[in-house]
């Protein structure tokens, strides 16, 4: 048994195949995706979508932001951005990181802004590594 995984971006469709289980990062934690998962909406945070595909094979993306939708076997995914863990760049990542880090931070919305850019580049940092 499989569920049907479906990753889209503003600009394309990123990944369409059967899967075995996904991992998602959800806003508050990451959560396990396996056939027969009772109908689920989630918003999503930065970090890492594994899927599980045929021969035990794990496909990594990193995502930033959206919404996962899981019913009748089927994840879809709607995200801001989806890039294969073999496109990351650790010393891009660790340039991002520094960035983010040095940020000004003036009010609220400001030392938001910085918290989302320094999580989005640990996530990049953290697949990148692998």
């Amino acid at each position: 048994m499989s569920l049907q995984c479906e990753i889209v971006t503003p600009d394309k469709q990123t990944f369409s195949q059967p899967v075995n289980a996904a991992v998602l990062p959800a806003h508050d934690g990451y959560i396990g995706i396996l056939p027969g998962r009772a109908p689920l909406l989630v918003k999503l945070g930065a970090g890492g979508l594994a899927v599980d595909v045929a021969g035990g094979k794990r496909i990594t993306f990193f995502i930033e932001g959206g919404i996962a939708q899981v019913k009748d076997d089927k994840i879809t995914v709607l995200t801001n951005e989806a890039l294969g863990a073999e496109e990351l760049d650790a010393d891009s990542a660790r340039a991002e990181l520094a960035e983010a880090t040095a940020r000004r931070i003036s009010d609220d919305a400001s030392f938001n802004e910085r918290q989302r850019l320094i999580a989005r580049a640990n996530a990049k940092l953290s697949l990148a590594k692998h």
